[in-house]
């Protein structure tokens, strides 16, 4: 992994269904996201963004173009090498927790370690996250704060490369939202994972390394932040 990229796309498109009735979700998108940065994609409903990182994840193939992982063209895998792509290199947070209600806190990270090469322990994971305390709770007994860092414990319990977080505020109101968001970035800043975050909160720009502005399938505006805030000083 020599590359000081973790991605490059060039001329990215994605288009849904044909003829007059497509949908262009992407069009031509040239963009290089470098290693160990946070990353946040603005934008309203529908702009692009969304479909950018299930597409830099792996759970979606491109229309066109190339995506560039590293030294892997992610753009000439096949679904079992995506697949294998997703396992080791790859943690998912999104806005509904999708925890398993039946399990505690620890056994639903352990769903994610039970694959990995070289996992954290599960307790040592949602220690990383503040829920030392929380082990053997299930999500039931916890807030909805605490249940998306057990969200994101789970995502980065295998160690990945690169994280993606899809509104992974969007169910939270203002201050929980802000105490995800730290834990976000202490996941990039303590571990070195790349952090990609999608949200339509503008004002979680302002703890990005880059902030990449997303409308009508293309790229508007990539800023580089000069002075980005921990995230407990944003204010939205």
């Amino acid at each position: 992994m020599g590359s000081e990229f973790a991605f490059k796309t060039t001329g990215l498109t994605k288009t849904y269904g044909s003829g007059a009735s497509a949908v262009h979700a992407l069009r031509g998108v040239d963009l290089e996201i470098p290693k160990g940065e946070l990353v946040v994609l603005l934008g309203a409903s529908g702009s692009g963004k969304s479909t950018l990182l299930n597409i830099l994840g792996g759970l979606d193939h491109a229309s066109e173009g190339k995506v560039e992982f590293f030294d892997q063209t992610l753009t000439d895998m096949d679904d079992g090498e995506l697949t294998r792509y997703r396992r080791h290199h790859v943690g998912f947070v999104f806005q509904f927790y999708n925890l398993m209600p039946s399990l505690t806190a620890e056994e639903n990270v352990e769903l994610v370690t039970e694959i990995a090469d070289n996992p954290y322990d599960p307790a040592e994971a949602l220690e990383l996250v503040g829920l030392k305390a929380r082990t053997h709770h299930f999500p039931a007994q916890l807030s909805g704060g605490e249940q998306q860092r057990v969200a994101i414990a789970r995502a980065i319990a295998k160690k990945p490369t690169v994280l993606f977080c899809d509104e992974p505020t969007g169910a939270l109101d203002s201050e929980t939202g802000r105490s995800v968001l730290r834990v976000l970035q202490d996941v990039n800043e303590k571990l070195g994972t790349t952090v990609m975050i999608v949200t339509h909160a503008a004002a979680t720009a302002e703890m990005a390394d880059r902030v990449i502005r997303f409308s009508d399938g293309g790229i508007r505006e990539v800023e580089v932040n000069t002075h980005k805030l921990a995230a407990e000083d944003i204010v939205w």
